[in-house]
């Protein structure tokens, strides 16, 4: 895999809008926490436009991104926010420049699928929080994409969850939105699931679906390659009015079940205020015993 290159104070960051509209306080407050933290900041021309759904029509929203991508100052791209959008960006964005001199893509949720076309390319990217959420972000969260961008190592750890299948694994970070991997799989951008550590989280999904999307991933062999599962938020998950009593520990644990690897529930990743940075195709090491899970990249 290709690392992109670290940043140093006076580097300069781009801010693009690729999915959903997004308010303008919010790329501000983004603009204003990274030029304190020493960088410098270009916004998309497009970033806070709004045509229907969208921030701009996907032509606009293309030509955001390849700006981006093609800025010779430019050494990292982070994206606004999800929702929906970034798949339909691929066929309309020339990536060579970004092999040619690669630069980090940050972003969670829809933007799943920048990451799953970066590990297509070779080059790492990093899932993590956005703008539209970086006032209730913690702390740690904001702290773990410096890192990133500054070269320095992320070390998370968290509390047991009961349901957790203890290990250790080491092997490539793959992952994000599930409904995103979800809707790759049997496409060339589905990651090589192969021993990698695969961590998934979500948001306002039927408990049903879950399952469904589970069952996909178990009869496309993705739990037979994968060396261990991190499972964070599962945010705002719903039954239905006549209630499958499921809980996402037990589904995970069915479709995981006579496997080996590693599990750990309550991860800091996802639709939630603790969400942490994770580095997608770089190798990391996960750890779960009975008192606490740990994840060092």
């Amino acid at each position: 895999m290709i690392r992109p290159p670290q940043l140093v104070p006076g580097d300069t960051i781009a801010l693009v809008s690729p999915a959903k509209a997004i308010e303008v306080t919010h790329i501000e407050f983004a603009k204003k926490y990274f030029e304190n933290q020493g960088f410098k900041v270009l916004v998309g021309s497009n970033a806070s436009n709004e045509y229907r759904y969208f921030s701009g029509t996907d032509s606009d929203r293309a030509s955001d991104l390849q700006w981006a991508v093609d800025h010779p100052d430019v050494k990292a791209i982070i994206c606004n926010r999800g929702g929906y959008g970034a798949i339909r960006l691929f066929d309309l964005v020339n990536w060579a420049n970004l092999l040619r001199e690669p630069k980090w893509i940050l972003g969670f949720s829809d933007i799943t699928n920048f990451h799953c076309l970066g590990l297509r390319l070779g080059i790492e990217s990093a899932h993590s929080t956005m703008p539209l959420n970086f006032r209730e972000n913690s702390k740690e969260s904001l702290e773990s994409i410096l890192n990133v961008l500054s070269g320095k190592p992320n070390e998370y750890r968290w509390k047991a969850n009961p349901s957790n299948k203890p290990g250790t694994a080491t092997g490539n970070v793959v992952g994000g939105n599930l409904s995103i991997l979800y809707s790759l799989l049997g496409t060339p951008y589905s990651p090589n699931y192969e021993n990698a550590i695969l961590f998934i989280e979500d948001i306002g999904e039927q408990v049903y679906h879950l399952d469904r999307m589970l069952w996909a991933f178990r009869l496309a062999g993705v739990f037979d390659r994968i060396a261990a599962l991190i499972v964070g938020g599962m945010t705002d998950m719903k039954d239905t009015a006549t209630p499958t009593e499921w809980t996402v520990e037990e589904l995970i644990l069915e479709h995981a079940n006579y496997r080996s690897f590693p599990i750990a529930f309550d991860a800091p990743v996802g639709h939630i205020s603790d969400n942490r940075a994770f580095i997608c195709g770089r190798s990391a090491t996960f750890t779960v015993t009975e008192n606490e899970s740990s994840f060092l990249q």
